[in-house]
């Protein structure tokens, strides 16, 4: 098949060249010479052009990514520290023993799938390549039925050793894992664990997300607890929630972890809690939808908008209990 696919592009080479013209013969050797070399090369952009290529960005742009969550990323200053922390550290080390394993916590429209999306666009910026190295599951859309869980345990393993196998540095995002169920999850204990290679193949650059509303309750409340005390958000402590949720998902029945072994096996690498969205946290997500649409940025509006959507407790009026999630559509209405 790469025989095949090389002839391919050096059949179209001379239709590049001639497109190109006037130039000179030494300039169109030159380009001749590049363009072997970029078949050759490991990391080429072109070969992954013609080849879908696992290798276009096999390491993480750390400086990128830390700009991007500082601009884009609203209010979730303990989630955008631990993710770029993880990251950091697993993209310095050349050969994993074991994948990354991160799960976010928080309620809906707080932030969890906008920054797996973040991470996998730095991952793989281009489009073509991310649909092939980055999967995702939706419990609800993928895993219906608890009766067929074992078929889906079956499928989901076939699944991730076939796409680890295409390439190791792939990355699986599960959403709305309070859906899944109950010891579904388990079924890929293995490709978590420290073993490095199963039967050849090798599990340790792959990534796993899990993003999940479970726990979100609990740091709301906690996040409630310091702001009733006059602390501010930034005043709470991170260990102490990554230990609470831990134990939170996993006697939790609606959480997809529930007495789960990659709970009790210190599978997961890091839970991570999304903080609920405050008034001005939302204020910010109004003015970029603005932005994004090409409307004028109108305070008044966005105030109006961002008001309304702060809705818990129903006396405080602190947060917004959809997050930024139907921003969106209040902007439309608005318009």
């Amino acid at each position: 098949m790469k025989l095949v696919n090389a002839a391919g592009f050096f059949a179209l080479v001379p239709t590049v060249v001639l497109a190109l013209e006037p130039i000179t013969t030494s300039l169109a050797i030159g380009g001749g010479a590049i363009a072997t070399w970029q078949l050759l090369s490991q990391n080429s952009w072109l070969k992954c052009r013609f080849w879908k290529c696992c290798n276009v960005k096999d390491s993480l742009d750390i400086p990128a990514l830390k700009m991007v969550l500082k601009q884009e990323v609203f209010g979730q200053h303990l989630a955008t520290h631990v993710v770029l922390k993880a990251l950091s550290v697993n993209a310095k080390v050349k050969r994993p023993t074991k994948p990354l394993v991160m799960s976010f916590h928080g309620w809906t429209g707080t932030g969890k799938s906008f920054i797996s999306k973040i991470i996998a666009k730095n991952l793989y910026p281009l489009e073509e390549i991310r649909r092939r190295f980055v999967h995702q599951f939706d419990a609800v859309l993928h895993f219906p039925h608890a009766e067929h869980v074992n078929r889906y345990k079956e499928q989901l393993q076939n699944w991730i050793r076939g796409n680890v196998s295409a390439c190791p540095r792939s990355l699986f995002i599960f959403s709305e894992m309070e859906q899944m169920p109950h010891g579904l999850i388990d079924s890929i204990l293995p490709y978590l664990s420290h073993r490095g290679e199963i039967d050849g193949v090798y599990y340790g650059k792959a990534i796993f997300l899990f993003l999940n509303n479970a726990g979100g309750d609990m740091i709301t409340e906690v996040a409630l607890d310091y702001w009733r005390q006059q602390k501010g958000r930034e005043e709470i402590p991170l260990k102490d929630l990554q230990s609470r949720l831990s134990q939170e998902i996993f006697s939790n029945r609606n959480s997809g972890f529930w007495q789960s072994k990659l709970i009790q096996r210190n599978m997961v690498d890091y839970f991570i809690p999304f903080l609920p969205l405050e008034y001005t946290h939302v204020r910010e997500c109004v003015r970029v939808e603005l932005r994004f649409q090409g409307h004028h940025e109108d305070e008044d509006l966005i105030t109006d908008i961002a008001l309304a959507m702060a809705d818990y407790p129903s006396n405080e009026r602190l947060y917004s209990s959809k997050g930024c999630k139907t921003v969106a559509s209040k902007v439309n209405l608005s318009i």
